[in-house]
């Protein structure tokens, strides 16, 4: 059997050169197709956003979910997962829409900390 043979019955060969140019013949149309998809994608995408569609999976993260859990980070005597839990949202999706979530509660244990207990 030829080295590079397709199948054990065939006797062609599709080593190079002529296994290349055969490989190419068939890739060149394919990856055209691809391209013509991609680009009709794309266009088909940007009209839909002209006429005031957007696509994707929507937020859950209404402005006053964040804005309700920026109240309560400051309070040290909730977590983080239990703020998420009380607005109905996962922990995740509080660190994704509040860039300084760390920070904000970082800055709350520290003013509690040097608060004076009376």
């Amino acid at each position: 059997m030829p080295q590079g043979s397709a199948s054990p019955r065939s006797t062609r060969t599709w080593t190079p050169p002529g296994g290349r140019l055969v490989f190419h013949v068939f890739a060149a149309p394919a990856e055209f197709i691809r391209e013509l998809i991609v680009i009709g994608t794309n266009e088909g995408l940007a009209a839909a956003r002209e006429r005031g569609r957007v696509g994707g999976r929507p937020s859950v993260a209404a402005e006053e979910i964040i804005r309700a859990a920026r109240d309560l980070l400051p309070d040290p005597g909730r977590s983080i997962t239990s703020i998420a839990k009380l607005l109905g949202v996962y922990p995740g999706t509080l660190y994704n829409h509040i860039p300084d979530l760390r920070e904000l509660r970082a800055s709350a244990v520290l003013r509690q900390i040097e608060a004076p207990t009376t």
